[in-house]
């Protein structure tokens, strides 16, 4: 049966209790709001591991704009029973369990983090580096989850438990994506039924156009607001804003 815990102290006392196995722990960290690309996610933890540890914690640290904290949905009872079956173990703790220091310590990356989504999100990714490292010695797992949707954050997330010596595999996970196309994201369901069939032409765009300065006039014609578009380690990544949310996503070159 799946278990919710609230505190690090009484996570402490079942990650003690742990036997050590072959196949270890599997985490899948995640702002909760859950939808079909996470259940992928656990699903892939579940196949792998021996144990299935699922984090729901909405990080204030990773939002430059305090309206998207404010507006972002907490949803754990649906959390949950999306995770049942597929989760042992839910560790949903408070900001000040995460952060009894008030986020006085951080980790800061100087290259990549200031680059696409952190240009136009200055701190996000001090947030994002920063809860994750705290998440992964809390846990302690075999192997933590990432979509490749978010594909600067899984870099970043890699170099970073490489940098650190951690001793935890991050796995890569095939973005998933809805009928028309649009990448699976909790910020779908702000868009209006026509947006959401309108930005399925996000991910076609970067796929079909030949370079990434004609996708991004593509995507302005389409009617987009387009932050960037960029080639880059084989993959072409963009934003853009539609009716005020803004959308990532990237593809294969």
């Amino acid at each position: 049966m799946m278990r919710t815990i609230t505190s690090i102290a009484e996570w402490r006392r079942v990650r003690a209790e742990l036997p050590a196995s072959p196949r270890g722990i599997g985490f899948v960290p995640t702002m909760g709001n859950l939808h079909a690309g996470h259940r992928a996610l656990l699903e892939r933890a579940r196949v792998e591991s021996d144990v299935t540890v699922l984090s729901i914690f909405v990080n204030p640290t990773q939002f430059n704009d305090p309206r998207d904290l404010a507006v972002y949905p907490r949803t754990l009872p649906e959390d949950l029973a999306l995770a049942a079956g597929l989760a042992d173990y839910v560790f949903a703790p408070t900001p000040a369990e995460i952060y009894p220091d008030e986020y006085r310590f951080r980790v800061t990356e100087t290259k990549l983090a200031q680059e696409l989504e952190g240009a136009h999100r200055p701190g996000h990714f001090d947030g994002v580096l920063t809860v994750v490292l705290r998440l992964l010695h809390l846990v302690q797992p075999r192997r933590a989850y990432f979509g490749e949707k978010d594909w600067q954050q899984l870099q970043l997330v890699k170099d970073m438990t490489a940098a650190f010596f951690l001793p935890v595999e991050i796995v890569a996970c095939a973005t998933v994506r809805e009928a028309n196309g649009l990448a699976l994201s909790s910020r779908n369901a702000r868009l209006s039924a026509g947006a959401r069939a309108a930005a399925g032409a996000f991910s076609e765009i970067l796929r079909t156009s030949p370079d990434a300065a004609t996708a991004a006039q593509r995507l302005t014609a389409a009617g987009f607001g387009v932050d960037y578009v960029d080639d880059r380690a084989g993959v072409r990544l963009g934003a853009i804003r539609i009716e005020g949310t803004r959308l990532i996503d990237n593809v294969p070159l």
